[in-house]
């Protein structure tokens, strides 16, 4: 990326290079902002494939699926790679065509994928499954030697979460609580939700000790500002009580005029 921004000016390129580093920084805590920062980014520097790239991920993250698959496409045609391959795919999914995203799937720039972008590409695929309503073919789909596999990727965690929820969605449920277990071991980062899912089958409820806490001192507040204005009305009312009434002042009757006409 610093290779590619080194062919714009240099105050222009540090311009782009902060606004891409907040698209990193931001684009799982607060996708939207991401996404602002992405497109300063691109009004400054399009022909940067970089930018291209950073404004399709914040789009992306953003459900903004159109916009996405067009800003990936902008940056193959540039570099030429495969990489993003499978996330224009699933693009396809997200704008509702999960027939061109499978399609995708079995195209030849699928083999120049590296392991990982297979794996990814197979997520696809089986996303796709499900979405055209092909239960059963979707774990098929995901079957394979990296699913059998007993060696830890970066990719395994998420692959065995998605063959268990797979599993789960043709009613295999013992088989599905084994493999969430067994993304549960793999999941390092906290990548999916296996432990949540493993205590959903297990029948196991959490509850939040800290939501809890914020509940009840909330309620705690709430009767005592009732309680507050009850004591505030009450005094109104007292001091209104108490308090002598006051008799409007009676002014003299005028005495009558003489009649200066009367003899």
């Amino acid at each position: 990326m610093r290779q590619e921004l080194m062919s714009l000016p240099k105050g222009l390129a540090e311009e782009v290079a902060r606004n891409l580093v907040m698209v990193a920084n931001l684009l799982d805590e607060d996708p939207e902002q991401a996404y602002a920062y992405s497109r300063i980014a691109l009004r400054l520097a399009s022909r940067v494939a970089a930018v291209r790239e950073a404004a399709g991920f914040a789009s992306y993250a953003t459900a903004k699926y159109s916009e996405a698959l067009a800003e990936f496409r902008a940056a193959r045609r540039m570099t030429g790679s495969v990489e993003l391959w499978p996330v224009m795919a699933d693009c396809e999914r997200g704008m509702g065509r999960p027939e061109r995203a499978l399609a995708m799937a079995g195209e030849p720039e699928v083999n120049k994928l590296d392991k990982a972008g297979q794996v990814e590409m197979r997520l696809v695929a089986a996303g796709a499954r499900k979405d055209m309503g092909q239960a059963d073919a979707a774990v098929v789909t995901l079957q394979s030697p990296e699913l059998a596999s007993n060696s830890v990727q970066p990719w395994t965690a998420r692959l065995r979460y998605a063959y268990a929820d797979a599993l789960l969605d043709v009613g295999r449920e013992t088989e599905a609580r084994e493999w969430f277990a067994k993304a549960l071991e793999a999941d390092q980062g906290g990548q999916t939700d296996a432990s949540d899912r493993l205590a959903e089958l297990d029948g196991v409820e959490f509850t939040d000790a800290l939501v809890e806490s914020d509940d009840e001192a909330a309620e705690e507040t709430a009767t005592m500002e009732t309680a507050v204005e009850e004591a505030e009305v009450q005094a109104e009312v007292t001091e209104s009580a108490e308090k002598p009434v006051e008799k409007p002042a009676v002014e003299p009757a005028e005495a009558p005029k003489a009649d200066d006409d009367k003899s």
